[in-house]
């Protein structure tokens, strides 16, 4: 699935943002962080300065941190700052993936219609290929229907309830995830 640039930007914004909670905890926090060891000594600089220095710094050490999977880093920020920031990333995620799976099924229907081929609610999709991959507990069917009816229709209905699908789809994967974890 190819990530638009305006994407990426939103996700390495996201990760500044995570950065910069990093840089505001304690350095006694800091020093327990999953963060790499040559990165904890730029975020306790990065805490003592200000301005246009500090912002500076923060993208630099976002470079850095961008090189390593960040997963643990929001779970560290969540349980000293809360979940606020892990939650948000996560609606960012399903709103790419339902925007992704639209613009998919809009781009189906065209070729359909230009190729005078029959297009069903049951079409296959490379974007609901790749979500089954990662959250097992999906129902491709209920997605490919959804996405085929908002390109059928244009209702954004059909998209809110794309989203919420995902959305409940995801709470229960974690779940077994934690489950899992524990038992």
């Amino acid at each position: 699935m190819q990530i638009s640039r305006s994407e990426q930007k939103r996700r390495i914004k996201e990760v500044e943002k995570l950065v910069a909670e990093l840089v505001s905890l304690p350095s006694t926090v800091l020093e327990r962080s999953p963060c790499p060891d040559e990165i904890k000594p730029l975020l306790q600089e990065t805490a003592k300065l200000q301005g246009s220095a500090r912002q500076r710094s923060v993208k630099h050490i976002t470079k850095l941190i961008l090189e390593n999977p960040v997963d643990e880093l929001y779970g560290f920020i969540g349980k000293h700052r809360g979940k606020a920031l892990e939650e948000r990333k996560q609606l960012h995620t399903l709103e790419f993936y339902r925007d992704t799976l639209i613009n998919e099924a809009i781009e189906q229907q065209q070729i359909c219609r230009e190729n005078n081929v029959e297009w069903g609610e049951n079409w296959k999709s490379e974007t609901l290929t790749e979500l089954k991959g990662q959250i097992h507990e999906l129902d491709e069917l209920t997605l490919s229907r959804l996405s085929y009816l908002f390109a059928q229709t244009r209702n954004p209905r059909y998209s809110r309830e794309i989203f919420r699908y995902l959305r409940s789809v995801m709470e229960l994967h974690q779940r077994n995830t934690a489950l899992k974890a524990k038992g």
